[in-house]
């Protein structure tokens, strides 16, 4: 498998663009299983997760078609020596651009459904979880398996379930517990209060609602510029929802949808990622055509580091920071800065504020509440000399050095998508050579990642 050899201590500069948005496209490449109609999408991003998707719908019959830009290939630029971790560089070929593609799921291959590959291949991926509403709407079964994805402690799928339940879908267990089927003779409109404000699991149950009879409301429901995206997609379509942006979503239902055309946001996560690369490797980089109105709280939540986050129409700049300094609560005591339901931070971006904070000058406690294993990866900060206290598993405290010591390289494996940006991050601000094991997990939400810092200035190498 390939890893990253990353030579830290260089500064950027010039303009990335982020790419679509993962969490976005996973539930809009979902929703094309509703109609029979051609749709199409802008902007859909060239990563794994992504990938494996389409793959997926393609297994299912559905007819999948890149209309615009072949992609044009190069070759990273990266030498063929050996080097510390005993083995040869490649030059792997990284498309430059994405393409637009075009779904119809007017053939889809029931019998697919319910196979052993299918099972296979969507635990493998947690994003399928999301064709299961669909697949119930419109066809009255589906299969659940339980997902794979990022190992970041316990991802129930209750809210889901019980979403599915109340619209009138049965549920069994499969006795060796690997899957969940579930049968409707016809999904019926209800009244809902979900146990949480789950993001998939509200995506999941609107997908199933809008072909329902009858009226759902859904109460408590997540209200993330992703699935604002999902609902007007949805509408665009001939669904019949309204409330979007709040936590109360009423879903008239409709007996079938049309297709549509629908571009896929930037990917915040990944310009809260470049945020926190410019800020930690002292770097001026511009962050180009962000959608900025639907970046929320995650602006000032930067500047909360002492970060100068400056718009500039819809691009972010970052200065080259030499310094910056950790704000303090009104009485004085040491900032938190935790995840909550949007509008509130989200909690993919933690662990790039948990690492941007090393270097800041001033203390803070990041209080991740959502998942109880996404901290774990501290220790290998810690072990490139961060000072970080691992409290329990959802809070760390972080010490920062206000750049009086520089981390060093070394070699780290990645654990998830999130945690391994910020390892890199680490790496590229870090003293020597590190080496980052494990990468398929950033490549499963960051296009081409190395290529494209290469292209301002990074030293990266995949191997």
């Amino acid at each position: 498998m390939a890893v990253f050899k990353v030579e830290g201590g260089h500064r950027l500069k010039g303009e990335l663009i982020p790419q679509g948005a993962k969490n976005e496209a996973l539930q809009i490449l979902s929703a094309v299983l509703l109609t029979d109609d051609k749709v199409t999408i802008h902007n859909l991003p060239d990563i794994l997760d992504v990938n494996k998707l389409i793959e997926l719908l393609v297994d299912l019959g559905v007819e999948v078609e890149r209309v615009h830009g072949d992609a044009h290939c190069v070759p990273n630029h990266s030498t063929a020596e050996d080097d510390i971790t005993g083995v040869h560089n490649v030059r792997p070929h990284v498309p430059t651009h994405v393409p637009i593609y075009t779904f119809c799921a007017k053939n889809v291959n029931l019998d697919f459904v319910r196979s052993a590959e299918f099972c296979r291949k969507s635990a493998a991926l947690r994003g399928s979880v999301m064709l299961v509403g669909p697949l119930l709407a419109r066809f009255g079964f589906a299969y659940m398996p339980k997902p794979g994805g990022d190992k970041i402690g316990r991802r129930r799928l209750d809210t889901h379930l019980i979403g599915f339940e109340k619209l009138g879908a049965v549920l069994n267990f499969e006795s060796s517990g690997s899957f969940f089927e579930l049968r409707s003779n016809g999904l019926k409109g209800c009244y809902m209060l979900l146990d949480e404000a789950s993001v998939t699991g509200t995506a999941n149950i609107v997908m199933a609602a809008v072909l329902a009879k009858g009226v759902t409301t859904i109460y408590n429901a997540a209200c993330e510029p992703y699935l604002q995206q999902l609902c007007k997609m949805l509408n665009r379509m001939g669904a019949k929802i309204s409330g979007i942006g709040s936590n109360l979503l009423t879903i008239e239902g409709v007996s079938t949808l049309t297709g549509c055309t629908h571009t896929i946001l930037p990917d915040m996560i990944e310009v809260g990622s470049f945020i926190g690369l410019a800020a930690m490797t002292a770097s001026e980089i511009t962050i180009k055509d962000v959608a900025y109105d639907e970046l929320g709280i995650i602006p000032a939540q930067f500047r909360r580091l002492g970060i100068t986050v400056d718009r500039r129409g819809d691009d972010i700049f970052i200065p080259a920071h030499d310094h910056y300094e950790i704000e303090s609560f009104l009485d004085g005591s040491i900032m938190t800065i935790a995840d909550a339901p949007w509008p509130g931070l989200t909690p993919d971006l933690l662990s790039v504020f948990l690492v941007t904070a090393v270097q800041a000058k001033g203390s803070v406690l990041i209080h991740q509440k959502m998942f109880e294993s996404r901290l774990f990866f501290v220790d290998k900060l810690i072990d490139m000399g961060a000072q970080i206290i691992l409290c329990d598993p959802h809070r760390a405290t972080i010490i920062g050095h206000d750049r009086a010591f520089c981390l060093k390289g070394t070699r780290m494996a990645s654990p998830d998508i999130r945690a391994g940006i910020a390892l890199l991050i680490a790496a590229m601000s870090a003293k020597g050579i590190s080496i980052i094991e494990n990468i398929e997990q950033i490549d499963r939400g960051y296009q081409n990642i190395d290529g494209r810092l290469n292209a301002i200035g990074a030293r990266i190498e995949r191997v």
